[in-house]
């Protein structure tokens, strides 16, 4: 294999994002991957970036300049509480911890590293284990998310390197932030398959949201009906990701693959196996060669089972497009489970399949509604592809 064909973006930074000890979204997920990819021989004599954090510049490329600062202040302990509000810092989701500007401007970086790992040094493929937080608004922290590096990066990516780029967003949350921040740019489509905003945060992603002015028709959304198994989330992402890219031809795609769909995740109500997590990777793998001479760049997200779901998932990613799927043919190494079972608050997996999935007694009626949503999702894009195929036959 060409080494040149894929590159891993990760690497423990002096100021980890990391909340508090309960807080969900804890980096312990990513230490976890990596361990599991290191006891497997995946990233052995492969290339790795260590992230660097972005620059104020870099971060302003969305983010308001007093949003920033309001960051900085809140990570060194001087931020009032009426101004963190504001701000969306001192909640539940998104409290302050020290240093919380530094952490999540070194997220930020890594996605970054990544995008120039494909645009400019030659990789076809770039994974960065911890970027993926993509509800951040420019003037606003949100669902666990400070700063936004997905919008950041596709931001950069326009203006450095002049390309098309197609965002595409498995988890299970609506990728809220990165829809708005291009809702109107033809440049820039993003396609997210998500939960239905009436059970779960952030209540958006309905399939009226489209886009506006010279960009409507490039923001496509499929709410997926809660329970979702894996047949139907499947049939939808297949569908969805193969026509959108047929639709929109991007340079370069980015996924974001938050893990949050899984039955057992505590946050969200999908209910797919490990055998998803398997396919997304496989799709944007083959899509990317398809339309964009292989530039792919994928960031993690969401996940809130990290013992269970998450190192298996991102590391299914990693496999996928290093070229090293055959190490999750069998069973997951011995050696990663001994080295974290005593720590682990829950049984860790043996097999990269699971075992035993609980039926769902709405299977039938859940995958019609899919179906009827993502015909929705997907109207103005086949009713242009047919208007096309008439005018072609016209002039045959």
């Amino acid at each position: 294999m060409n080494n040149k064909e894929a590159v891993l973006v990760y690497g423990p930074s002096q100021y980890p994002y990391k909340f508090n000890e309960t807080h969900p979204f804890h980096p312990l997920r990513l230490e976890l991957t990596y361990s599991l990819l290191e006891e497997l021989g995946a990233v052995q004599n492969q290339p790795l970036i260590q992230p660097s954090a972005a620059t104020k510049t870099e971060l302003e490329l969305i983010h308001d300049p007093r949003f920033i600062e309001a960051v900085i202040a809140g990570g060194e302990g001087r931020l009032p509480d009426s101004a963190a509000e504001a701000y969306g810092l001192k909640t539940e989701d998104t409290p302050l911890f020290p240093h919380m500007h530094e952490a999540a401007a070194h997220l930020v970086g890594g996605t970054l590293r990544a995008c120039d790992a494909v645009l400019a040094d030659g990789y076809l493929h770039a994974f960065h284990l911890g970027g993926g937080l993509h509800h951040g608004f420019r003037g606003r922290a949100s669902g666990f998310c400070i700063y936004n590096d997905s919008s950041i990066a596709i931001e950069y990516m326009r203006r450095k390197y002049g390309v098309r780029i197609l965002y595409v967003d498995t988890d299970a949350h609506h990728g809220d932030g990165v829809q708005w921040a291009f809702y109107d740019d033809p440049d820039v489509c993003t396609l997210s398959l998500h939960e239905t905003g009436r059970y779960l945060f952030p209540g958006t992603g309905h399939v009226t949201e489209k886009g506006s002015g010279k960009g409507y028709g490039f923001s496509i959304n499929v709410p997926l009906d809660a329970f979702t198994e894996d047949e139907s989330f499947l049939d939808v992402y297949q569908s969805a990701f193969t026509e959108v890219a047929d639709f929109f031809k991007p340079d370069i795609i980015v996924t974001q693959n938050g893990a949050d769909a899984h039955y057992l995740d505590p946050l969200s109500h999908l209910h797919v196996s490990m055998n998803v997590y398997r396919e997304i990777p496989r799709l944007a793998h083959q899509l990317a060669h398809t339309y964009c001479g292989g530039k792919w760049v994928a960031v993690g997200g969401g996940g809130y089972d990290k013992w269970r779901v998450v190192p298996r998932a991102w590391a299914l990613i990693w496999l996928e497009m290093s070229g090293q799927t055959a190490f999750a043919n069998d069973h997951v190494p011995q050696a990663w489970i001994d080295k974290w079972k005593d720590k682990a608050e829950e049984t860790l997996p043996t097999t990269w399949t699971d075992a035993t999935i609980p039926e769902i007694p709405r299977r039938k009626e859940i995958t019609a509604k899919n179906n009827l949503t993502l015909e929705k999702a997907l109207y103005h894009i086949r009713t242009e592809k047919q208007a096309a195929q008439k005018q072609g036959e016209k002039h045959e």
